[in-house]
């Protein structure tokens, strides 16, 4: 398809997208909770619906009116064998987090996705639950989905983390819950906590001190109301198309800036953008972002702010090739193991446009600024890159063709229609 084009800025008012991550995370809590949960404002996304699905499958009842989401809280002693394989589509959150609650069960069951996420390893999940007392088998003894799990009693365990990844995490603390003792998980970085403070708001006890986490099998948590905020990953997009098109003036509503999440907003600020925060709602960390246009410098991003932006990093990287300096992007090997390998896609798409981007073990080296054409790009099946090359397409007065554009309908199926209209 043929892209949006618009090189005099983005202006208006525009409230995005349900955080993602928070959204699937509602609907497992409301799942293992007891008692009714009810969630506003859940992203209704390919990803989302796939953890819906999930969990009607093994057997709770979830209602949607289109404004409101309920679930009848089954615990997690009461979730029932599915009759068929489950699947997650093309959702790593889902697989990976399920995967966790599933260890812990009394039934066999088995996981699959569509073919991308079949290809997405599984061992960093698998490994931690195996050492619990977890049964889980890949394809053919592989790491790779589908996935066997044979429920049964887990036990605790200490785990160090060797990555910084959030669905590891969380995936252990869904089985701590379940499990006999009490689990601690050392993190490598800190990375979103939405699992951490999820398990909080609906009654259950977990002690966060700095990068070490414990928490106690045998909880029984109950049912609550969720409010979800926008998706500061969905906002991204909007942030940096304001910041780099001249007289921008953008106002983005309910934006999720949970500290955890926040690693955009630092790294675009350290680069020189204009983006100021309006009302606050404490409650449900969410605020109001006001950007203008500014000039941007290269800056290096690196260690301990990465898990807080890696889904940003590839419209990080469009942003960079309009800054001046050469911007170096270390530590984030996770990259690779997204709905497609980023580091490669993000500079192999942009560098069709005509920027100049090399590709490292863990990371980017962007050369800028440097201008960009029109030409055809793919966004390899992965929503993020499909929505990064669409703001890359704003900067140039050419054309520019996206294969494979419905994969944006992952996280955010009306992008397309909510750009235009700040057009």
């Amino acid at each position: 398809m043929k892209l949006l084009k618009n090189k005099s800025g983005l202006s208006g008012t525009l409230t995005v997208p349900a955080d993602k991550s928070i959204s699937h995370r509602s609907i497992m809590f409301g799942a293992i909770s007891h008692g009714k949960t009810t969630i506003h404002n859940f992203l209704r996304a390919e990803d989302c619906l796939s953890t819906v699905a999930v969990f009607k499958a093994l057997g709770v009842t979830i209602d949607d009116d289109g404004e409101v989401i309920s679930i009848e809280g089954k615990g997690f002693k009461h979730l029932q064998a599915p009759q068929q394989i489950l699947d997650a589509g093309n959702s790593g959150t889902t697989m990976r987090l399920v995967l966790g609650i599933l260890a812990g069960q009394t039934f066999h069951s088995k996981i699959a996705g569509d073919a991308s996420l079949n290809r997405r390893p599984m061992e960093r999940v698998m490994g931690p639950l195996r050492m619990m007392g977890g049964n889980l088998q890949g394809e053919q003894g592989s790491e790779f989905p589908p996935i066997e799990i044979e429920g049964g009693p887990l036990s605790a365990i200490t785990y160090e983390m060797p990555i910084a990844s959030a669905q590891v995490k969380s995936a252990i603390l869904f089985a701590a819950l379940q499990a006999e003792g009490l689990t601690t998980i050392i993190e490598k970085e800190k990375s979103r906590n939405h699992t951490e403070e999820m398990i909080k708001q609906f009654g259950g006890n977990i002690s966060v001190e700095d990068k070490t986490i414990t928490v106690s099998g045998g909880q029984q948590l109950v049912g609550q109301e969720v409010t979800v905020p926008g998706d500061i990953s969905s906002a991204a997009f909007y942030l940096v198309a304001a910041t780099l098109l001249a007289d921008s003036d953008l106002q983005l509503k309910h934006v999720g800036i949970n500290p955890t999440r926040t690693g955009i907003l630092d790294v675009l600020q350290e680069m020189g953008a204009d983006i100021q925060e309006g009302s606050v709602d404490s409650q449900n960390q969410a605020a109001d972002l006001q950007i203008k246009a500014a000039p941007l410098k290269a800056v290096e991003i690196k260690g301990e702010i990465i898990p807080r932006l890696i889904d940003e990093l590839p419209v990080i990287a469009l942003a960079a090739t309009q800054a001046e300096g050469t911007t170096v992007i270390r530590d984030a090997e996770e990259l690779k193991v997204k709905e497609t390998n980023r580091i490669d896609a993000t500079a192999q798409e942009l560098n069709k446009l005509g920027a100049n981007i090399e590709t490292t073990e863990d990371g980017l080296i962007i050369h800028g600024p440097t201008p960009l054409h029109g030409g055809t790009v793919d966004s390899h099946g992965d929503h993020r890159i499909g929505m990064m090359l669409q703001i890359a397409a704003l900067l140039t007065d050419d054309i520019v063709e996206l294969n494979n554009p419905e994969a944006i309908n992952i996280s955010y199926p009306n992008f397309f229609n909510d750009l235009a209209s700040l057009i």
